[in-house]
C-alpha cells in the first residue's frame, strides 16, 4: 500500500487531508496526519481577544473535530524529516515512511531572536497578540491600562497575515475612544517596510488611514533589540522609539523540525515552486501554507487557495501527469478598522490590491480598498466559514486564481 503523510494539522494541513481523503482510494492509500498539538486555533480571531470581542474559548476546537474518516492521525512532535530516504522520524520513537509528502507545518514567533526582548518586560508591559497566550495576556493588560504610549512594533518581515499589526492598531484606536481615555493615548506604528503595506496603493491608502486616526508612523525602522530597563525600542542603526506598552510581532520562522532537517532557508521555510507547490529539491515533496518561502501572504486565504491548485498537483502527480503552474499568489484579506466598518483588499504576485468591486462586478458586496460596515461583518462571518467550510475543504465560492473583474486600475 501506498503511503501519503501530511506533516501538521493547521489549516493547511487540515484542508487537505479533507480534499484528499475523500478522493483516494482506500484499498491503494493510507493517509496519515501527524501533528504536535490536539487543540485548533482559529489563528485570526487572536486579534480580536485583546479588546475583548473575542474570548480564548471562541477560537479553540478539538483538532479531532475535523478530521474525515479513515485517516491515521499520530499526536507528537516531528524529531527529523529524511527526504532522501522518504521517512520522517517521530519524538516518540515510531519512524513514518512516505510515497509522497505534504509538509503543513506553518510558522511561529521567535521572540529570543530579538536581544533584550525577553529580559524583563516580556509579559509585563510589552506583549505578543499571535499566540493566544500573549492575546490573552494582553487582554488582561488593557483591562487596567490608563494611557501612555502604545507602540506597534513589526521586528521583520515576512510575518503571519501583514495586515494584522494595522489591524491592531485601528481597533485600539476604537477600543480608546470607547473606554474614554483615546486623548490619554499615543499610538505610534513602527515597521521595518518603507510605508503602512508591501503594496504601493495599499501603503499610500492605509498610510492616510493612519495619519486620520492620528496613529504615527515610523517606517522604515530595523529592530536591532529592545532596552526594556528604559522601555525603548532600538533599530540596529542606533535609532530609539519609547514606549510605555510594547505591542510587537516578534521575528516569525517555520518549524524547527524544518532547520534541523536541513530543509528550508535562514527562517526555516522551504524552497518552494510558486506556481505548483512541490519543493524545489525533492519531486515527491509538496509544500502549502505558511511553511513555504513563496513571495505572497503568509494568511489563511493564501492557504485556502494553494490547496485548489495543490490537490489537483497531487491527483496529477499520482497519475503521473505534468504539475499544473496555476498558483498565482491570490491572497485576499479582511482589514478591521474599528467603529463597526472594516477594510478587503485581493491581490496576487503581480497585481497589487485595487479598488472596486468584491466578489461580483459592480454589486460586491463588499468594496475593495474602501471602508465599509459590510467588509466588517464579511470579517466577523469568516470565523463560521473557516470552522463549518474551509476547515473541511468545502468549495468556496471564489476561485483560488484572482480575478481582474471588478477591480479599478
Amino acid at each position: 500500500m501506498k503511503k501519503l503523510l501530511i506533516l501538521g494539522a493547521g489549516t493547511a494541513g487540515t484542508i487537505m487531508v479533507n480534499k484528499l481523503a475523500p478522493v483516494l482510494d482506500k484499498r491503494e492509500w493510507q493517509i496519515t496526519l501527524v501533528d504536535q498539538d490536539e487543540i485548533h486555533y482559529y489563528q485570526p480571531g487572536f486579534l480580536f481577544i485583546p479588546f475583548g470581542i473575542y474570548t480564548r474559548q471562541d477560537v479553540i476546537k478539538p483538532k479531532r473535530d475535523f478530521f474525515p474518516p479513515g485517516v491515521e492521525v499520530i499526536i507528537s512532535p516531528i524529531e527529523l524529516i529524511e527526504p532522501d530516504r522518504n521517512r520522517v522520524k517521530l519524538q516518540n520513537g515510531k519512524v513514518l515512511n512516505y510515497d509522497i509528502l505534504i509538509i503543513a507545518t506553518g510558522s511561529h514567533i521567535h521572540p529570543e531572536e530579538t536581544e533584550g526582548l525577553l529580559d524583563g518586560g516580556w509579559r509585563q508591559n510589552i506583549f505578543d497578540f499571535y499566540t493566544v497566550d500573549g492575546a490573552c495576556a494582553l487582554a488582561q493588560h488593557l483591562k487596567y491600562w490608563e494611557g501612555g504610549k502604545l507602540v506597534m512594533n513589526v521586528v521583520e518581515m515576512p510575518i503571519k497575515c501583514p495586515v494584522a499589526p494595522l489591524e491592531f492598531v485601528f481597533l485600539a484606536d476604537w477600543w480608546f475612544t470607547e473606554q474614554g481615555i483615546r486623548d490619554k493615548v499615543e499610538i505610534e506604528y513602527v515597521t521595518p517596510l518603507p510605508g503602512a503595506f508591501t503594496k504601493p496603493i495599499a501603503s499610500k491608502y492605509l498610510g492616510n488611514f493612519l495619519e486620520k486616526k492620528n496613529i504615527r508612523l515610523v517606517a522604515e525602522f530595523n529592530t536591532g533589540r529592545v532596552d526594556s530597563t528604559r522601555n525603548k525600542l532600538i533599530s540596529w542603526d542606533g535609532r530609539e522609539v519609547d514606549y510605555d506598552l510594547l505591542v510587537i510581532v516578534p521575528t516569525i520562522m517555520g518549524a524547527d523540525v524544518i532547520g534541523r532537517s536541513g530543509m528550508g532557508d535562514d527562517l526555516n521555510f522551504i524552497p518552494t515552486d510558486p506556481h505548483t507547490l512541490q519543493s524545489k529539491q525533492w519531486e515527491n515533496i509538496f509544500v502549502i501554507g505558511d511553511a513555504t518561502d513563496v513571495p505572497t501572504s503568509k494568511a489563511g486565504s493564501v492557504a485556502h487557495f494553494e490547496s485548489e491548485i495543490l490537490f489537483e498537483n497531487i491527483l496529477r502527480y499520482i497519475d503521473g501527469r505534468p504539475l499544473l503552474p496555476d498558483f498565482d499568489g491570490h491572497a485576499n484579506c479582511f482589514i478591521e478598522s474599528g467603529f463597526g466598518k472594516g477594510l478587503l483588499i485581493d491581490f496576487n504576485y503581480t497585481v497589487e490590491p485595487l479598488p472596486g468591486k468584491f466578489p461580483l462586478p459592480g454589486i460586491g458586496p463588499y468594496s475593495l480598498l474602501e471602508e465599509t460596515r459590510m467588509n466588517h461583518w464579511g470579517k466577523m462571518m469568516f470565523r463560521w466559514m473557516y470552522w463549518n467550510l474551509l476547515l473541511k475543504g468545502a468549495e468556496l465560492p471564489i476561485e483560488a486564481q484572482m480575478n481582474m473583474a471588478g477591480k479599478r486600475r
